[in-house]
């Protein structure tokens, strides 16, 4: 299903699915907070350091399915499947963009 995201959202999940992390920089602000299985990560070499953690650990695929805008929160529900405990799993990723990039992200 192709849905209609903002740039740096569509750029996020593109990084979510094997995209060059570098582009964290593109979508995220530097000071973005992301926070994710209940850890916070501030900055962009956090989050760099988050998604280089996590492409090590699995092989993934997320799918965004559903988007909902809430004021200056885009909530989008993804299907995230690979070789992870309890995979195949729905989660929500609740966005906050300011200027066009991504200000807070928080995934459950």
């Amino acid at each position: 299903m192709s849905l209609s995201l903002p740039d740096a959202v569509a750029t996020y999940f593109a990084i979510s699915n094997g995209a060059d992390i570098a582009n964290v920089n593109h979508c995220f602000t530097p000071d973005a907070v992301v926070i994710d299985e209940h850890k916070t990560h501030r900055g962009l070499d956090a989050i760099q350091a988050w998604q280089r953690d996590v492409q090590s650990a699995f092989e993934y695929t997320v799918e965004p399915i559903r988007v909902a805008e809430d004021g200056t929160r885009l909530t989008v529900t993804s299907h995230v499947a690979g070789n992870f405990p309890g995979s195949p799993v729905q989660l929500s990723h609740a966005f906050t963009l300011l200027d066009g990039k991504i200000a807070a992200l928080e995934i459950v």
